[in-house]
């Protein structure tokens, strides 16, 4: 009866056509029994829309998370616009970075079980109810950590303690510049480089607010490179010195700045380019001090050097649990919100993490 006159409705059109195609696809197809909701990116560029997609029976070695938090980063957004290094065809599910419960495990899954709760990095996907994994690219969370702070973990804890302690090489003692420093990966480093490998930051920002916060939250010192003279400023900071160690996400005259300011056999770190101008490096310098200049791709290592990541993840989880660190979560948006938090990001208005609750 209820089917007979769900028929009759859509043959009058007494259902508006939105409900209409919802409805029509919602019904069950061969092989699909569930739906869930997933950002979709259909063209590059435009905004995402938010729609219900069928599931697909999970691998031998797979498994179905309950997405409950995922990260939102620079590069889902370069992804969705046609500009970051890898491009999945279209039509595709942004995100690199989740937090959730096991669901269902494949047959030859050891590693997890249903019910746990996991945090994973992956090459897209994570932006939706559902995501389905590979079982070695899930790591347990620990008890006492949230989901909203396991969220907040992968990628930007993952890209400060590789850049830190896997490229420069970040020894006790050693003064560290980190740019764009009240942004998410910005203050994961400050807290990384503080309070795990004992270094003395100085935070460079672009307003006197973002300094303040990034020195609640660890540095020893900030500079604001929107007025005044950066290179000058940390010259004085240092005694004329320099630093040892730049992690630099900004790019153009910031990173020149920093790269001048490079103590004797001072290190950098490219983490990206944030300022929207990507700096040519003038190799004489590198020269002058015997300085290095290097870039990071944190996630790269998932298929370079997969144990060496792991170990990382597992790191992070540990220190997380034991409170040696604190993501610092700016703002929280719906699902739904995605382009409102796509927005946020890229206008930079936010300090800190920013996620999306999928619950």
């Amino acid at each position: 009866m209820a089917a007979a006159g769900l028929a009759q409705c859509l043959s009058h059109r007494l259902v508006p056509r939105t409900l209409q195609t919802w409805l029509l696809y919602r019904k069950d197809k061969p092989g699909c029994c569930r739906y869930y909701r997933a950002a979709i990116c259909r063209k590059l560029k435009d905004p995402l829309a938010i729609e219900e997609v069928p599931s697909r029976p999970i691998q031998p070695d797979e498994v179905r998370v309950d997405v409950h938090f995922c990260g939102v980063n620079f590069a889902d957004i370069l992804t969705c616009r046609g500009r970051y290094q890898e491009s999945p065809p279209l039509p595709f599910t942004p995100g690199i970075e989740l937090a959730g419960q096991v669901m269902e495990t494949g047959t030859n899954v050891s590693t997890v079980k249903e019910g746990d709760r996991v945090i994973s990095v992956i090459n897209f996907n994570t932006m939706a109810e559902q995501c389905i994994v590979d079982q070695k690219k899930l790591w347990q969370i620990p008890e006492g950590v949230s989901y909203q702070e396991a969220a907040a973990l992968p990628v930007c804890y993952g890209t400060a303690i590789l850049a830190l302690e896997q490229r420069a090489r970040t020894q006790p003692g050693e003064t560290v510049l980190v740019t764009a420093a009240a942004g998410a990966t910005g203050l994961a480093l400050i807290d990384v480089a503080s309070n795990i490998l004992q270094a003395k930051v100085i935070a460079a920002a672009g307003s006197d607010e973002k300094c303040k916060l990034a020195l609640q939250r660890g540095a020893k010192s900030a500079v604001n490179y929107s007025r005044g003279n950066m290179k000058e400023e940390l010259k004085k900071l240092t005694g004329g010195q320099g630093v040892n160690v730049v992690i630099e996400a900004v790019g153009g005259d910031v990173c020149l700045a920093a790269l001048h300011s490079l103590a004797w056999e001072g290190r950098m770190v490219v983490i990206g380019f944030a300022g929207g101008s990507i700096l040519s490096i003038p190799s004489n310098l590198l020269l002058v001090k015997n300085t290095s200049v290097m870039g990071i791709y944190s996630t790269r290592y998932l298929k370079e050097n997969f144990p060496l990541f792991s170990k990382y993840m597992s790191s992070i989880l540990q220190y997380c649990q034991e409170g040696s660190i604190k993501p610092h979560i700016g703002r929280i948006f719906k699902l739904e919100e995605i382009n409102e938090a796509f927005e946020h990001v890229t206008q930079r208005k936010t300090t800190g993490k920013v996620i999306l609750s999928v619950k």
